[in-house]
């Protein structure tokens, strides 16, 4: 499919994420919304990438900016130090998606850009700006140490003391990070899997071969293997034993820790937060950080925001148990592991997850699917029940309850839910199950995309 503009930037196959097509993106970002001070870049570890962020440099030197390049950096630490500074930043990364794919993620200097940004790229496409030579790029390493600051000032040097943590490095720009924040909070640290090569981790849809990877280091004692996706702004997590703890519910958990009053999740997290009974408010919102972010603005006060993949955004000035934790609107990968090991020190992360509601969420999607395709196979279900009875009759269910609010999200009788999404920025269909244990929601995961494949 071509390179599309959305929820999650501009993303498509390298070969045609031409010079043009990116120049004419970030100059219409660059137009069209609040840059503050000047234009950050960074960029995943991808073969493409520094070739991309050089296009995107020259973008903000022609747009007469001061540009920094922040070189291979995690997309959080990138708009942290954006942020910080009151500049703009762009992000070169594909982030979760194959290697021969890339793309870009915006961010103004108050963070991700909104939908209402997206629409005004959208518009300003078209248009022309004078060029002006802006001034000589600056280097700067320092984004990545200060985010790892960020958490030792938070939770200290001992916060993890007496763990051993496994760190699966992969292909990951978060990954020498993620060695130096764990050893500097205590933590007894092995670097495991490194590649040279890019490898695309999803952290919602772990693949059976990389879960039976880290069940077998997992076996060599590890308190948890932890990890994040290409750009650093999604967590992975597993218990001593080498189970994957979904996203959501390292969420949650977070959110609890911190003293979060108002939870905002999209559709696709399980319904924990609401059974928890932790929260003052839960509010649910379509799948994409963006949505999150607009509800967490319109509630304000001590809310947070988390995503079935894990990726954390906190909203407002916290505290950590030694120190100052402030605000990130943005997706983070290192808060939702810290918390949960912090919390878990000295009865471990299955105990600390067994004493979270039975409520878990399984994901994968079939890929390769065209989004026509997927797109009607899903409208199906939608307006006729004769098809969508049958379809969940075949999964063993009866339908109690429906919500449209992204994709069709299915509640059964049973108190389990299947939920179809067409993906927006890759040919994908996306399919959610939740059920009380994970080995339920696992199993109703694979029923479910065996059915639709055959129906595809």
């Amino acid at each position: 499919m071509p390179p599309k503009f959305g929820t999650s930037g501009l993303r498509g196959l390298v070969t045609e994420l031409t010079p043009e097509l990116v120049t004419a993106h970030v100059a219409a970002f660059l137009r069209t919304c609040p840059v503050g001070a000047g234009l950050f870049v960074g960029r995943d570890l991808r073969s493409s990438s520094p070739e991309l962020a050089g296009v995107v440099i020259a973008a903000g030197r022609a747009a007469g900016l001061a540009v920094t390049d922040c070189g291979a950096v995690p997309t959080p630490a990138l708009a942290l130090a954006a942020m910080s500074a009151g500049a703009a930043a762009v992000m070169v990364t594909g982030s979760h998606i194959p290697a021969d794919r890339n793309g870009l993620k915006f961010y103004t200097p108050d963070g991700e850009i909104t939908k209402a940004h997206e629409v005004a790229i959208l518009a300003g496409l078209t248009a022309t700006s004078p060029t002006r030579a802006g001034p000589t790029p600056l280097q700067d390493s320092g984004a990545g140490p200060a985010w790892v600051a960020r958490y030792v000032t938070a939770y200290g040097t001992q916060a993890l003391r007496g763990m051993r943590i496994g760190v699966y490095s992969h292909s990951s720009v978060a990954r020498d990070l993620m060695l130096e924040t764990f050893r500097a909070l205590g933590a007894g640290i092995a670097d495991l899997g490194r590649s040279e090569s890019f490898i695309p981790v999803d952290t919602e849809a772990v693949d059976a071969p990389t879960r039976a990877q880290l069940a077998a280091w997992a076996a060599e004692g590890f308190d948890a293997i932890v990890s994040t996706d290409g750009d650093g702004d999604r967590p992975l997590m597993t218990d001593a034993a080498g189970q994957v703890i979904p996203g959501d519910v390292l969420g949650q958990i977070t959110a609890a820790a911190l003293g979060v009053e108002t939870v905002v999740t999209p559709v696709s997290s399980n319904t924990g937060a609401e059974a928890s009974g932790r929260f003052t408010r839960v509010i649910r919102t379509k799948i994409g950080s963006p949505f999150v972010i607009a509800a967490m603005q319109a509630a304000g006060g001590k809310v947070a925001g988390y995503e079935a993949n894990g990726g954390f955004l906190l909203g407002f000035a916290a505290e950590g148990p030694v120190g100052a934790l402030p605000a990130l609107m943005t997706r983070d990968s290192l808060l939702p592991l810290i918390a949960p090991l912090a919390k878990a020190r000295g009865i471990g992360l299955a105990a600390l997850v067994a004493a979270e509601p039975p409520r878990f969420t399984a994901a994968d999607r079939l890929q390769d699917v065209p989004v026509e395709a997927a797109s009607a196979l899903v409208t199906t279900l939608v307006v006729d029940p004769r098809a969508r009875a049958a379809f969940l009759a075949s999964l063993g269910g009866v339908e109690a309850a429906e919500d449209r609010t992204d994709g069709l999200r299915l509640t059964l009788e049973s108190g389990e839910i299947v939920h179809l999404r067409p993906s927006g920025n890759a040919p994908e269909l996306r399919f959610y199950a939740e059920a009380d244990s994970l080995p339920a929601a696992s199993a109703l995961l694979a029923a479910g995309l065996k059915l639709l494949r055959e129906m595809l």
